[in-house]
């Protein structure tokens, strides 16, 4: 099997036609979720608006246990899309945010070559805010956990030390506190990849994959020297992977724009990239990628070929938008039903929306309705997570599933679903090829 620093060497664009996803490279991508598994036409289309590589297959685990999916069933879907659809060229299969063994062998086994691993659950989000006694007590805890030999072994490897990274940029681990701070946030974190990267490497059997680290699901920014620390530890227990995603510094909440400082976030992602390009070189890779309309030119020209996006419920919100333009009435019982179940939904997502800012669907027409549940960002939160309850539960007044509604919609009304998609798809891609 090569290694994937051999892979990302090898690997080029070329044109085939073949139904068998392809590793990616350092080559710039995007990743797009398919919810529903009707949306990978619109997406073949979108990806014609500039030079990022597709994933067409992608979906977490998270994400098919809500909308009682399979592996087997996203990978099978976007595979008769290309093939339905004549596209020919090279696309990838993105087993997102895996976080335990048996996440990695199903999605092995239905074919997925892109593995993210996710192990947010190891990340110490209290790591900034710990005192001194208590500091201490967390890094015993990392080390106790055999994430590394001893507190010895981290000042050996790590304190004192300092990396030139760039022409531009140098950073040092001269401050003790710094650096125990980034082992206690991270350090586990780091040691579960590890795990799963071996599981990975069993689970293929010896095929041709790609790893990409995700870090982006915690509460404080991913700083450069954590970065740094990240990519030198991943290197250094031989973790090596094609793209990582780091918490940047603003807020990237789900289907909406970027909220933040634009020179702030230009400023350190020019850091995170120069690291990226140091440790690897992998790419940076953008979580929560949808929407974020304001920083693509500048994610664009920062990272140049070191670069994947990935978005997912804003094709969702796509083929909501067909149901409220041929559909309408159905559009609005989803609404309700969506209404009633955000705050039970909105748990696990980084979102500001407030139904109390939203005006009473039952008030509005059908244009104002769109607009106000589609295009306003409390309106599109809201629809965006409570995508699982309205696909695995939520029945029309007549006892009709809403997920067979919406299948029969999209099916009777293919080529508008498509038109949307490549519209607002091929919007990302564009903006960030501008870039």
């Amino acid at each position: 099997m090569l290694l994937v620093r051999d892979r990302i060497a090898t690997v080029e664009p070329q044109t085939r036609n073949s139904l068998a996803p392809s590793l990616l490279g350092l080559h710039p991508s995007f990743g797009f979720g398919d919810r529903l598994g009707l949306a990978t036409p619109g997406h073949i289309l979108a990806t014609e608006s500039g030079q990022l590589l597709p994933i067409f297959a992608q979906q977490s685990v998270r994400e098919m246990d809500r909308t009682n999916r399979t592996p087997l069933e996203v990978m099978s879907t976007a595979q008769e899309a290309i093939r339905t659809s004549g596209w020919q060229g090279i696309w990838g299969a993105d087993a997102d945010h895996l976080k335990t063994e048996t996440d990695v062998i199903n999605l092995a086994n239905a074919g997925f070559t892109f593995f993210t691993i996710d192990p947010s659950e190891f990340v110490n989000n209290a790591a900034d805010n710990l005192v001194q006694n208590q500091l201490k007590e967390a890094l015993d805890g990392v080390v106790k956990s055999q994430a590394f030999e001893s507190i010895g072994q981290i000042e050996d490897l790590y304190l004192d030390k300092s990396v030139e990274v760039s022409n531009d940029l140098t950073l040092d681990f001269k401050n003790r506190e710094k650096l125990y701070r980034a082992v206690v946030k991270y350090g586990r974190a780091i040691a579960y990849a590890e795990k799963m990267s071996g599981w990975i490497t069993e689970a293929t059997s010896g095929a041709d994959f790609e790893i990409e680290i995700s870090v982006d699901e915690t509460d404080t920014p991913t700083t450069p020297i954590e970065h740094l620390f990240i990519g030198m530890e991943l290197k250094r227990r031989e973790v090596q992977c094609v793209s990582l995603a780091p918490r940047f510094v603003g807020q990237f909440e789900k289907a909406i724009d970027y909220k933040g400082d634009l020179g702030l976030f230009e400023s350190t992602l020019v850091q995170h990239v120069a690291i990226a390009r140091w440790c690897g070189p992998y790419k940076i890779s953008v979580h929560s990628g949808s929407d974020k309309f304001s920083i693509y030119p500048i994610i664009g020209r920062v990272c140049g070929n070191l670069l994947h996006v990935k978005t997912a419920g804003t094709s969702y919100l796509e083929a909501l938008r067909v149901m409220a333009r041929r559909n309408p009435e159905a559009f609005l019982e989803i609404i309700k039903f969506s209404l009633e179940r955000f705050d039970t939904d909105r748990a696990t997502y980084h979102i500001s929306a407030d139904p109390n800012r939203v005006d009473n669907p039952e008030n509005l027409n059908h244009k104002e309705r769109e607009a106000e549940f589609l295009d306003q960002d409390d309106g599109r939160q809201i629809m965006h997570v409570t995508f699982g309850s309205v696909l695995a539960i939520g029945k029309m007044s007549d006892s009709q599933p809403f997920k067979e509604i919406i299948l029969e919609t999209l099916s009777t009304n293919a080529d508008l679903h498509n038109q949307l998609l490549n519209e607002h798809l091929g919007h990302h891609i564009r903006l960030l090829s501008y870039g």
